[in-house]
């Protein structure tokens, strides 16, 4: 069956969609919130720090990015769960290479800010 919904209606459609999944993220996923919560902080001493305007972007994006990989992260484990609860190597594969994509770009957020901040401290 074909989806007519088109132009404001499908954007409106699609936000909602979209802050379901957040709320989902939130209700069922301790990481998303811990890292939710700490990206709240790492927004607001962004905005706080006395920097460029370009550093408080790639400040506030590397956080942001660090959301947007734990929710699909979430979401690969959702659809593996979903499909079923018995040990699989390639579901076991796809759980370990979301979390590695969410372990690089921690990784990548704490080198950005070190990077970005070191002159600063000096």
């Amino acid at each position: 069956m074909a989806n007519n919904v088109t132009g404001l209606t499908r954007i409106i459609k699609a936000a909602g969609y979209s802050w379901k999944g957040i709320l989902a993220a939130w209700q069922h996923e301790a990481a998303f919130r811990q890292e939710a919560i700490a990206a709240i902080v790492a927004v607001i001493v962004a905005c706080w720090l006395d920097v460029d305007a370009i550093t408080r972007v790639l400040l506030i994006g590397s956080v942001v990015m660090v959301i947007v990989v734990e929710i699909i992260n979430s979401a690969i484990e959702a659809v593996v769960d979903r499909i079923g609860s018995e040990l699989h190597p390639l579901s076991g594969r796809a759980k370990d290479m979301g979390s590695a994509a969410v372990l690089l770009t921690i990784l990548l957020a704490i080198f950005v800010w070190i990077m970005l901040l070191v002159p600063y401290l000096r």
